[in-house]
């Protein structure tokens, strides 16, 4: 087979929780900040992000100075409308328009930056988006270099730092755009010199082993679901969002690898296979330590139930126990959820009424949740298999109970209750899922092919 590869149609996607489509919605409050701190913060983000953009480029399309001007002024709508019309022609984004290539490198990176801090403040609200912030922030010691995953993974944190640009108080990057090179570019005239960050050669190197990869595994019929591989006139083509992130795993390999000194910390957008040996959970996110772990020890995992028990108390009240039933989860989220009703109810009304707080905090519960399966999986022994599938059952339980229509909360909570052996379970996750108002088409839809799926399941004893 020739061996010439062809980079066709790799696009790169944002992983986030929202930026694919939650633009679009009208905030549900003025920007109006309770916290004087927070308020001076975010001003001072904002300054700073327009004085990158301004020394990037000797003119700064003036399309970028009204987006800034309005964004000093606290002026959502402007900034949210601007945003959806930079979508349209934004290379990194699926879109109609024609592409503009002003939407690249480290002007268009400050705009990004901007627009996603100003969203959670706006949208999400101060409460908590600072506290998702702050929660990450006041985790990472100094120095320490932090991947953050999905959108308030980057763009709340980033927006909370003392200084972005001057790694105050740790380096910050995304794993999802690494693969893009005008990123690279962006990271490098950040922190090079500082910390080893990928080179040209490096990204071209990554993308070469991982064709040679796929090729390979395709080859074998290994290929990993929604791996988008063709051999099209003997040349190997591929495209999607897990070839994309394969890539942005080797480069975060690199960096782990290049930077020996430094502390490594990730906030998971998809999971990365490297990382798993090496992961802990760390409060709302997880620690790279430097060498594959042989274990979880008990008190890491006891220290990791005892964090969330405390935080979901503040969300939802202390009702979700270890022996809590996910029959138990499903009442809750029929009468929270579905019906509106909180009598009787001790946890954090804002909460249960702000969806975008639900889905960041549960998506941070399911990947720690993932490092329990991993572990789970790789166990060589009944009883710490037993220990790991018991604290992976927790925390999912407590990633569908603070979001029962999260995909990602769903699926793989019944993904797990399957290998089980746990149908009946399972059933009840989709049933109350697939029952939720408020779902988009899509959302809806699938819930209720997965609701057949597992109805058809059951009945097979």
């Amino acid at each position: 087979m020739n061996s010439t590869t062809k980079f066709l149609g790799l696009v790169l996607l944002d992983l986030g929780l929202c930026l694919g489509g939650c633009a679009q919605k009208s905030p549900t409050v003025a920007w109006s900040l309770k916290n004087p701190e927070v308020t001076a913060q975010l001003k001072s983000f904002i300054a700073a992000k327009t004085a990158q953009a301004q020394a990037a480029t000797n003119a700064v399309p003036p399309e970028f100075k009204i987006f800034f001007a309005a964004a000093a002024k606290n002026d959502w709508r402007t900034v949210s409308n601007a945003f959806l019309e930079f979508r349209q022609h934004a290379g990194q984004y699926e879109h109609t328009g024609k592409t503009d290539e002003r939407l690249r490198g480290p002007a268009w990176q400050a705009v990004l930056e901007t627009w996603g801090a100003l969203y959670y403040f706006n949208v999400c609200g101060e409460k908590y988006a600072t506290a998702f912030g702050r929660g990450i922030l006041e985790s990472i010691p100094p120095g320490s270099i932090y991947f953050g995953g999905t959108d308030p993974g980057r763009f709340v944190v980033t927006a909370l730092c003392k200084s972005h640009a001057k790694a105050d108080p740790f380096f910050l990057l995304t794993q999802n755009a690494l693969a893009d090179s005008s990123y690279l570019d962006y990271v490098r005239g950040l922190y090079g010199g500082k910390i080893y960050t990928p080179t040209a050669e490096d990204a071209q190197r990554c993308f070469q082993d991982y064709v040679a990869d796929a090729q390979s595994r395709l080859q074998e019929n290994k290929l990993k679901p929604g791996e988008d591989v063709k051999v099209v006139n003997n040349q190997v083509q591929v495209s999607g969002q897990v070839a994309v992130m394969e890539i942005n795993g080797r480069l975060t390999k690199i960096i782990f690898d290049k930077n020996p000194d430094r502390e490594f910390f990730v906030e998971e957008s998809f999971p990365l296979d490297w990382m798993y040996p090496h992961l802990e959970p760390h409060g709302l996110i997880m620690k790279i330590n430097r060498h594959p772990l042989p274990r979880l020890s008990d008190d890491v995992v006891g220290q990791d139930r005892k964090y969330w028990e405390k935080l979901v108390a503040t969300m939802m009240g202390g009702w979700l126990k270890s022996d809590t039933t996910v029959a138990q989860c499903a009442a809750f989220a029929g009468k929270a959820y579905s019906k509106h009703e909180l009598t009787g109810f001790h946890g954090d009304p804002d909460f249960v009424r702000n969806e975008d707080a639900q889905k960041m905090f549960s998506k941070l519960r399911s990947s720690i949740a993932g490092i329990y399966v991993w572990r789970m999986r790789q166990a060589t022994g009944p009883a710490e298999q037993g220990r790991m599938a018991a604290a992976a059952d927790f925390a999912f339980r407590q990633a569908w109970a603070l979001c029962p229509y999260s995909p990602e909360a769903v699926y793989r909570y019944v993904d797990f209750l399957i290998a089980q052996e746990r149908k009946s379970e399972a059933l009840v996750i989709a049933t109350t899922a697939a029952s939720l108002p408020n779902l988009q088409a899509s959302e809806q839809s699938q819930f209720r092919t997965l609701l057949e799926t597992l109805t058809k399941l059951q009945t097979l004893k």
